[in-house]
């Protein structure tokens, strides 16, 4: 038998958040060292669910208030070996391909500032990730006019010259 759950991830509007799976217990550090040497001023917490031994939630950050925002997160999630970190001062398009390099990073179920909502199976041996719902569904095709805003706001954010 298998239950499907639905985890609403909370967090501020304006935190990005990194939503993934690993399968090894340094992850916690691996994150951390990665986060801490990819951008100046980064403030994040981190936590990675365990699902062997003593099947604990592990946590890092150097944001007290995001560490804690990661483990409420991470507990409501509750299945194994994902980790999700939560950022300021940074953008997941900073730090993603690095997280990516991460030996034991399996996968990035998703890495952005949205609402998000995580599709959860649950059996007597565990909880899995199925999948994510990120954000809201398109409202329509783009217009010169959205375009145009588009481009403005990507230079305007320093991404484009």
């Amino acid at each position: 038998m298998v239950d499907i759950k639905l985890v609403d991830i909370k967090k501020p509007e304006d935190i990005n958040l990194i939503l993934g799976q690993s399968h090894f217990i340094k992850t916690v550090e691996d994150l951390y060292e990665v986060l801490i040497n990819s951008v100046p001023g980064i403030k994040f917490g981190l936590a990675f669910c365990e699902s062997s031994g003593a099947c604990k939630i592990r946590s890092e950050g150097n944001d007290p208030d995001l560490k804690k925002l990661a483990e409420y997160n991470a507990l409501q999630i509750s299945a194994g070996h994902s980790f999700i970190v939560f950022i300021k001062n940074a953008f997941p398009i900073n730090i993603l391909n690095a997280i990516k390099v991460i030996p034991e990073v399996c996968r990035i179920y998703c890495a952005t500032a949205n609402a998000v909502e995580v599709i959860i199976a649950e059996t007597q041996a565990g909880r899995g990730i199925l999948g994510i719902i990120d954000g809201s569904k398109p409202k329509g095709i783009e217009n010169d006019e959205d375009i145009k805003w588009r481009h403005e706001f990507l230079r305007k954010i320093g991404y484009k010259l």
